[in-house]
């Protein structure tokens, strides 16, 4: 499927630096949305979806910096539903909410009302992996000094410590918590029929000289 970008996401990103454009260009018109969904629904079978902006940025800013409108993303259905002639309540846009991370709960879940099918949190799953190696760094920080020697004994080795897939291993599993919390916020869990996951195995472990979970 296709994703189409409208207006402009705020913030930076990549090297790309929008935290400076016209705030008017932060929040697309029912007339562009229907625009792109006219053009893209003649394409046979064409899958697609539409991240209109309603305020977006990229990144994570102080409360009362980032303005979301996700009303906007509720008119341009009804807008669109009125050009195509559709019983009125139908959503014939599947959205995609870009700049998710630190978004307001209450706004994530306004815009799944108004058909927001996707979100993307990139800086809360960057911030959740450098936590988890931060963390682990702040809780073995004496086992992390040297290759010999820790508070247990000067002649202890540090090895399983230093080892990179630890620190790595510990950044996994806070994002899968942010990961988890995404799910919830977004109303997609326990909806598929497969239950919850188990506890992985394939991983470095005690038994094989790991660091305890």
């Amino acid at each position: 499927g296709l994703e189409m970008e409208l207006g402009i996401t705020g913030g930076e990103e990549d090297g790309v630096n929008n935290e400076d454009a016209n705030p008017e260009d932060l929040y697309s018109k029912p007339e562009e949305i229907y625009q792109v969904y006219e053009a893209l629904s003649k394409v046979p079978n064409g899958l697609f979806t539409i991240a209109a902006a309603f305020g977006n940025v990229h990144g994570v800013y102080q409360p009362g910096n980032v303005r979301l409108e996700p009303d906007i993303l509720g008119n341009a259905q009804k807008y669109v539903s009125e050009k195509l002639g559709l019983p009125e309540g139908s959503k014939p846009l599947k959205f995609v909410f870009h700049g998710g991370s630190g978004s307001d709960l209450k706004d994530i879940r306004q815009s799944l009302e108004y058909g927001v099918i996707k979100m993307n949190i990139d800086t809360d799953t960057q911030w959740s992996y450098w936590s988890g190696i931060r963390d682990f760094e702040s809780k073995y920080r004496d086992y992390l000094q040297t290759q010999i020697g820790n508070p247990e004994g000067e002649a202890k080795p540090n090895k399983k410590y230093y080892d990179p897939r630890a620190c790595l291993r510990a950044a996994e599993e806070s994002t899968v918590k942010r990961l988890q919390q995404c799910f919830e916020d977004l109303k997609c869990t326990n909806i598929c029929g497969m239950g919850a996951p188990g506890t992985p195995e394939n991983v470095l472990g005690p038994r094989r000289g790991g660091l305890p979970a």
